[in-house]
């Protein structure tokens, strides 16, 4: 018995007994064509090999996880666009799951927990989405400018001990290699921005919701100014307590400048301290810190947002922007329980958004 390290994707159809139902030769005919116009190429591209098809359903083996990876990111969006102009309801796509892990190697065949992770991650994975182990996520870290979310650990069906999950996230996941990062940077005319979360320096675990909040609430702001492209919260937050230097950053997610912060709150004061920094070579190129009456932390967030937005571009005028939210007492407590909310959201359990919910009516 054959026993050897591997990378493999597991992937299905979303929906293949309702597609068949509707269309059986139909649907039959279109998989058919795009596994042999598009999936079959695009796996021998990467160094994939298919070992077993199941109706729907393909398993392939990689020597490499971040083949693998590049592969799926490619096959969701070379679907999606062979897809693009049949009817919704009728289009094929997929999830994909890939696990790093030891399998069984009997012939052309492979199975073992191996693979059978990868098939569960593939159930957990959204359509048109990637799921990954720890694992193989481990592999792929900062070797690909896919970005993930960490679903955190996962129960699978028949895997005796609990799994860590991260989804890949962002709009295109048939992203480049690194080496096309610097192309991507370039081939806007928008400097191109992330604001990492800002660290609690406030020596209570408790105030993390409102560290991540300001954090938040600034992307928010520079969303605003169409002159900024703005990395997405999901994307930034995957950095959280992982320590990666601005360059780092820069190159993972192809933007030109990095925002880094801290928030210590006590009492009715709150210090703010924030920097700009050139992702590019690593230099500051501003950083300011304020104390304030936490009545003025809206004003903190308002100067931050014009002054990154003035340094970055000169030319961009601060379009004058009225806050929804006013600086009243009632205000500031609605501001308070909204952060408090939005972080028990997003641990995404029954009890904490029960909580959650509460906190937010």
């Amino acid at each position: 018995m054959e026993r050897r390290l591997a990378a493999i994707l597991a992937a299905d159809v979303v929906g293949y007994t309702r597609l068949m139902g509707a269309d059986e030769s139909g649907t039959l005919r279109r998989l058919t064509e795009l596994r042999e116009s598009v999936l079959y190429p695009l796996i021998a591209e990467h160094h994939g090999r298919v070992f077993k098809l199941m109706g729907d359903g393909m398993l392939v083996e990689f020597s490499s996880v971040v083949d693998a990876l590049t592969c799926a990111g490619a096959w969701q969006i070379a679907v999606s666009d062979w897809e693009a102009e049949g009817n919704d309801e009728a289009q094929l796509r997929f999830r994909i799951g890939i696990n790093l892990g030891d399998v069984i190697v009997e012939g052309d065949d492979i199975h073992g927990e191996g693979v059978n992770i990868a098939a569960r991650l593939e159930k957990l994975a959204s359509p048109s989405g990637i799921c990954i182990s720890e694992d193989a996520y481990r592999q792929v870290r900062g070797r690909t400018e896919i970005c993930f979310e960490d679903l955190g650990e996962q129960t699978l069906k028949n895997v005796a001990e609990q799994v860590r999950v991260y989804r890949a996230i962002g709009e295109n996941m048939a992203i480049l290699d690194r080496s096309d990062s610097e192309q991507h940077r370039t081939s806007t005319n928008r400097p191109s921005i992330c604001v990492l979360p800002f660290t609690n320096l406030s020596g209570d675990a408790e105030q993390e919701y409102f560290s991540d909040g300001i954090t938040e609430d600034i992307i928010a702001e520079l969303s605003r100014f169409r002159e900024l492209f703005v990395i997405a919260r999901n994307s930034s937050f995957t950095y959280k307590r992982k320590p990666a230097t601005a360059i780092q950053v820069g190159r993972d997610l192809g933007v030109s400048y990095i925002v880094e912060g801290s928030v210590r709150r006590a009492g009715n004061r709150v210090r703010v301290g924030v920097q700009l920094v050139d992702a590019g070579t690593g230099n500051h190129l501003w950083a300011e810190r304020y104390d304030r009456e936490l009545k003025d932390v809206f004003a903190v967030q308002d100067e931050i947002t014009r002054t990154i937005v003035g340094t970055i571009r000169g030319r961009v005028e601060h379009l004058g922007r009225q806050r929804a939210l006013r600086l009243s007492n009632d205000g500031l407590k609605a501001y308070d329980l909204l952060l408090k909310g939005k972080a028990l959201y997003l641990r995404s359990t029954k009890e904490d958004n029960t909580q959650a919910r509460e906190l937010l009516e």
